[in-house]
């Protein structure tokens, strides 16, 4: 049996691990444009401080696909899949025929239609080759950056490159940072956070257009304010990468639309990671990628599992800050909820209930309950005997 795997992110490459446990004889081989064995992405901002290498980067290093015999093509970009005679086709002209394949192509950064966004000094940041380019121009310029995007991956960014020395802006279209993750209240803690850091915030601001004969000089927004700076980052978010099956009946909409065993409704052509819509979700986050890789993995290999979802949540460190955040967050205040705050410590949490049950969190600067709240939502935990202790915020009996 021929699997073929495109994309070397936690899906490909978990899914290549799955196919080779069910099946020690499968000829697996995972086929990517990128230049380097998998590695990981969210640790990208500690390569922009300058905290690490390249290599200390990489999870997966050469000797484990040897160990595994697991073909791994870098540099090589699939241009198209012919599902009729089952081949993949690389820019080289290469045709490379598979029983079974996996399109774990992930997505591309999005960039608004900002006039300027061409010229020099204006970046996405998606992977590794991408954070070097940055790295390398905010060494030659005097480290005034200006991030367009107050989310996850930009604020990361910003605090890497604000640990290499630079100065950091950020704007920000929404009313608040980590508009995915946090409510008005936490997101404003966590501004004054990083705003005694150093950083500087423009909220619910709208890029028009990045000024500078050839080189980004200075961000003007649509009412007028010029921010100047050295160069732009910009992180607005994704756009799943689904070209390769377009036209060839599976159906696509926010993304690539599979079932629950993964498959894509073109025979034997399978799909995981940021680029997958499941059940209306198209989720974006690791835990996701690495389950659905798994999932594709198996039955690929001939098993027969189901991918139920995801409960979205999300454990990071924004700017040294630790921040939690699962499920529904209720940043519109239309369910029931209890919160505790500290400013002076820069501490918020947060606890949603719906029919007697946590439906969503947040916890801001202090995750020491993150275990028992993310168990109490998986279980659906009914919370009627001990809401009083939880209203105290005492979570000792979840």
């Amino acid at each position: 049996m021929k699997h073929i795997i495109i994309g070397n992110g936690v899906a490909g490459t978990t899914a290549a691990f799955e196919i080779r446990k069910a099946d020690p004889s499968a000829s697996i081989q995972i086929v990517t444009e990128e230049p380097y064995p998998f590695y990981s992405r969210i640790r990208l901002p500690e390569f922009l401080a300058g905290s690490l290498d390249e290599q200390e980067l990489v999870i997966r290093k050469p000797s484990w696909y040897e160990e595994h015999r697991i073909s791994l093509s870098l540099n090589t970009r699939v241009t198209a899949i012919d599902p009729a005679s089952k081949k993949i086709i690389t820019s080289a002209g290469e045709s490379l025929p598979y029983d079974r394949l996996l399109v774990a192509t992930g997505a591309n950064c999005f960039v608004p239609p900002i006039s300027g966004a061409e010229k020099q000094g204006v970046f996405t940041l998606r992977g590794l080759e991408d954070a070097q380019k940055i790295r390398e121009y905010a060494i030659r310029s005097e480290g005034d950056v200006l991030l367009i995007g107050g989310g996850v991956l930009g604020l990361e960014a910003g605090y890497g490159l604000m640990k290499a020395g630079c100065k950091i802006t950020v704007v920000e279209f929404f009313p608040r940072l980590l508009p995915r993750q946090l409510d008005e209240q936490g997101a404003k803690i966590l501004q004054q956070k990083m705003e005694s850091m150093g950083f500087t915030f423009h909220l619910a601001a709208k890029s028009k257009e990045i000024s500078g004969r050839d080189a980004a000089e200075a961000l003007i927004l649509e009412d007028g304010t010029q921010i100047g700076c050295d160069m732009v980052i910009i992180s607005a978010g994704i756009r799943y990468n689904v070209k390769l099956l377009e036209n060839h009946g599976a159906a696509i909409e926010k993304g690539v639309v599979v079932n629950d065993r993964m498959e894509t409704g073109i025979p034997d052509i399978f799909a995981a990671g940021d680029l997958v819509q499941h059940r209306g979700i198209c989720y974006g986050i690791w835990p996701a990628a690495e389950q659905q890789g798994q999932t594709a993995g198996i039955n690929m290999a001939g098993g027969n599992v189901e991918y139920g979802g995801t409960v979205i949540s999300n454990t990071l460190t924004v700017a040294g800050i630790d921040v939690f955040a699962a499920g529904d967050i209720d940043a519109d205040r239309n369910k029931e909820s209890i919160t505790s705050a500290d400013s002076e410590k820069f501490i918020y949490r947060k606890l949603v209930f719906d029919n007697n049950r946590i439906v969503g969190a947040i916890l801001l600067g202090d995750l020491i309950d993150r275990r028992r709240v993310m168990k109490a939502i998986e279980n659906r935990v009914d919370i009627s005997p001990i809401k009083q202790k939880l209203d105290e915020w005492d979570l000792s009996s979840l």
